[in-house]
């Protein structure tokens, strides 16, 4: 008799490809198929959905933009039902909020993944008090959570009295992302020539990725050198306000934007350097991604962040919202180009010691099977 698989729905906020979606995109792909069968979820479309279907895995778009969004309950208990779902594997509080209605009601096991907490420090007290609320409920009632870096547990840990979790850090796929492959000058492409110093953020355009700052950044490094022009690849809610700044400072002529491309390997290969002045993270996909691709980094001191970049050491670490700091940091890349090459390739050692997207996979599969194993005995 053949060996039941597990059935997982793997829910996800965006079906676009993110940080969080590359993570679902390549867990699934590099999961043992005879032992689980995936199903993924989102609340959009996207390139991420698309992709999955194309493989012959089985999606589901759930409109919605809302956390806690009782309207689609009933679409997604059919979902469940229907597909008969042993375990929910939820990846990020959006989707997680979503979810915990249906798992509660149905008595499914719940794993949740913070790809960094909803709450941090540039909110004011109120929301990030009832966003730290939202992420202890949703915690207290998965039966496993996975951080996805040590300190985004320990501020889990410190914020509500994190327990029952597990530490699993991001991976990549380095066959996908291979700075020695060979790749297609996007310059032309892009507008860029040969002499420029470009500096790029790939990202969802969205208050977590601080846009602003990083468009702010490129307006004074441009001033102080104007070689350096920018790359900015991503959609998301902040698109429309991240532009008008674009517009009002008259700098698309060394302020390059581009929606989300499927070529990211090719996009990082073009550039020289890859800034993230995010507000919070987990541990970032994209950051991830440039390191591989050998390029020197610009970041926030976010959690996962600080775990993996050490100051001019494979990297710089820039003060939260900072562009001053961003734009001297780029110009210092420009002018040492002994420290890129230094920078990127320590970035890509850290990288291939430690995070390989097949590691995450098979450490996954194990949870699954000791969650099914021990909700198969009730």
């Amino acid at each position: 008799m053949a060996r039941r698989r597990i059935k997982v729905l793997e829910v996800i906020r965006q079906g676009q490809i993110g940080g969080g979606e590359s993570h679902v995109l390549d867990l699934i792909q590099c999961l043992d198929k005879e032992r689980v069968e995936p199903i993924a979820m989102a609340f959009t479309g996207g390139h991420m959905i698309d992709t999955l279907e194309s493989q012959g895995i089985k999606c589901y778009v759930i409109e919605t933009q809302k956390a806690f969004d009782r309207k689609v309950s009933r679409k997604i208990r059919e979902v469940v039902q229907q597909e008969k779902i042993d375990i929910i594997h939820a990846h990020g509080s959006r989707a997680a909020s979503n979810m915990l209605g249906t798992a509660s009601k149905l008595n499914i096991p719940l794993i949740y993944t913070v790809h960094g907490w909803s709450f941090h420090q540039d909110q004011n007290w109120l929301v990030r008090k009832v966003r730290a609320w939202s992420e202890k409920l949703i915690c207290h009632m998965a039966q496993e959570v996975i951080c996805v870096s040590e300190s985004n547990r320990k501020t889990g840990e410190d914020t509500f009295g994190l327990q029952q979790n597990t530490v699993i850090e991001n991976g990549i796929n380095l066959h996908r992302f291979d700075a020695e492959a060979h790749y297609p000058n996007l310059r032309p492409e892009l507008g860029f020539t040969d002499d420029d110093f470009v500096v790029a953020e790939i990202c969802r355009i969205t208050l977590q990725k601080a846009p602003l700052d990083f468009v702010k950044s490129i307006e004074l490094a441009h001033e102080s050198e104007p070689r350096i022009k920018g790359l900015l690849v991503g959609e998301g809610d902040m698109h429309a306000e991240v532009m008008q700044y674009i517009d009002q400072h008259h700098m698309h002529d060394y302020l390059k934007t581009s929606p989300f491309r499927t070529d990211v390997p090719a996009v990082l290969k073009t550039i020289d350097v890859y800034a993230l002045p995010s507000l919070w993270e987990g541990l970032s996909i994209a950051l991830l991604e440039a390191m591989a691709m050998k390029k020197p980094i610009v970041v926030t001191p976010t959690d996962g962040t600080k775990e993996v970049i050490t100051d001019d050491e494979n990297g710089t670490i820039i003060p939260f919202g900072n562009p001053q700091a961003a734009a001297d940091a780029y110009i210092s890349y420009m002018h040492q180009p002994e420290c890129i090459k230094a920078h990127g390739e320590a970035a890509y050692e850290m990288v291939e010691k430690r995070f390989n997207a097949q590691r995450v996979a098979d450490t996954v599969l194990s949870i699954y099977k000791r969650i099914y194993t021990r909700a198969s005995m009730k």
